[in-house]
């Protein structure tokens, strides 16, 4: 990586392009800069991506002809000039002679004089530039993203697709077991870090600002993670007891399967944690030791379950693969990777899952499916099939008036400064 910040975001940039996600490319880089400009890298990259289907639809017009595959960084730092123009409190001269300084970082002396003039025009044309984007480029989503948002969610669009563009609230989960919500309120006043309650779980603290987690009060202690509010409403609706046989599928990196015991007396149930990344697994057992919790994790194909995985589970989670529709937000660089190809994809898969885990189920036992999509084809219509497939399966009704009713659960979805959009369905075996 190079040692500007502006060409680092640049390089990152170009590696999202070329088909990597933010979480690949991002820590790397973060590495490379000094602790005072990790906090620009971020703003330059999440930024950028937020932005990029607007930012790219203005480049389009600006470039005579489209730049080289092999120059993608170049790309990326464009992307990044024309976002400190437009979104950014760095002085317009600053931000261009800082841009196209980092050419020089990046080897590309070819792109000075490309830099300059691209950035120069934007600042004299921008309204016009700006006039002759097309619908969905105005409001920085992928054509068939925004229509799919504009056709399942009429009324709530402008919403959706503005929260979408925005940075996300940092939202903690006090640990139950450890410390209560005001207790650990007051020791975050003592800090001098501004917070408020979450309205939807018992356990969510809002922070007024992000701050790094090594400064949050007994966080090395396990007394708080950080998890989204919408994330936290899993582990109530699953409402494991005391001598359950618990199992939480695809549970990396850790979040819920955390949640569910730490609502839980201590050795009270059995949880079995299993993915198929094993290095996402490693996660879960970094949480689990932070937080002192006890489970067995274990690599594992959710869609195809090993046959020495006993069956018999009273509680199952399916925090299932999905296109992650309803947290843009948090993974902007999704408005660049994800196609429309992929929903079916997702589903198919997600119905898989549904069909290897639902013999695992005892009767009477539930099992709660949840997606970080906003889409129907990877909501209502899972649960269609598995309702087609298995005549032993009822829907229970979710009993909060959170979010939206649908024909099998409750969608929320993302809005500014609230939770992150998530959809949950509970079902139980006859």
């Amino acid at each position: 990586m190079a040692q500007d910040t502006r060409a680092n975001a640049a390089q990152v940039l170009g590696e999202v392009i070329a088909g990597k996600s933010l979480n690949q490319v991002l820590p790397a880089a973060l590495a490379t800069v000094s602790p005072r400009d990790r906090g620009l890298l971020q703003e330059l990259c999440y930024g950028s991506l937020r932005q990029a289907p607007r930012l790219q639809g203005v480049l389009r017009q600006l470039l005579q002809k489209p730049l080289r595959e092999k120059d993608r960084d170049v790309q990326g730092l464009l992307l990044c000039g024309l976002y400190q123009l437009d979104a950014m409190r760095v002085p317009d001269h600053a931000a261009v002679s800082a841009t196209v300084g980092a050419t020089r970082a990046l080897n590309k002396g070819w792109a000075k004089g490309l830099s300059n003039a691209v950035l120069r025009r934007y600042q004299r044309e921008r309204e016009s530039l700006l006039a002759a984007l097309t619908e969905s480029e105005r409001a920085a989503h992928p054509p068939w993203l925004y229509a799919a948002i504009r056709a399942q969610w009429p009324e709530q669009a402008e919403e959706i697709l503005a929260a979408n563009n925005a940075a996300p609230p940092m939202t903690l989960r006090i640990n139950a077991a450890r410390i209560d919500r005001d207790s650990y309120l007051a020791l975050l006043t003592e800090a001098n870090i501004q917070a408020h309650p979450g309205l939807l779980s018992d356990q969510a603290i809002y922070l007024q600002s992000a701050v790094d987690v090594a400064d949050l009060p007994g966080f090395d202690d396990g007394l708080v993670s950080v998890q989204d509010e919408a994330a936290q409403l899993a582990a109530a609706l699953l409402a494991a007891r005391p001598g359950d046989r618990i199992l939480d599928a695809c549970a990396a990196p850790g979040g819920k399967t955390c949640h569910i015991l730490e609502l839980l007396q201590p050795g009270s149930a059995e949880l079995i944690a299993t993915d198929a990344d094993p290095r996402r697994l490693e996660r879960v057992e970094e949480s689990l030791q932070r937080l002192q919790l006890q489970a067995s994790v274990r690599i594992m194909d959710a869609s195809q379950p090993p046959a020495d995985l006993e069956p018999g589970f009273d509680r199952i989670l399916v925090d299932a693969p999905c296109s992650a529709s309803g947290v843009i937000r948090r993974h902007p660089d999704i408005k660049l990777l994800r196609r429309q190809a992929d929903i079916g994809s997702f589903a198919r898969q997600q119905s898989a899952i549904l069909a290897g885990l639902w013999p695992l189920l005892k009767p009477g036992g539930r099992l709660l499916y949840a997606s970080c999509s906003i889409l129907t084809e990877e909501n209502d219509a899972v649960i269609d099939e598995l309702l087609q497939r298995n005549n032993d399966t009822t829907v229970l009704p979710i009993p909060q008036n959170w979010g939206s009713a649908t024909r099998h659960g409750r969608q929320l979805l993302p809005a500014r400064d609230k939770p992150d959009g998530l959809f949950y369905a509970l079902l139980q075996k006859q």
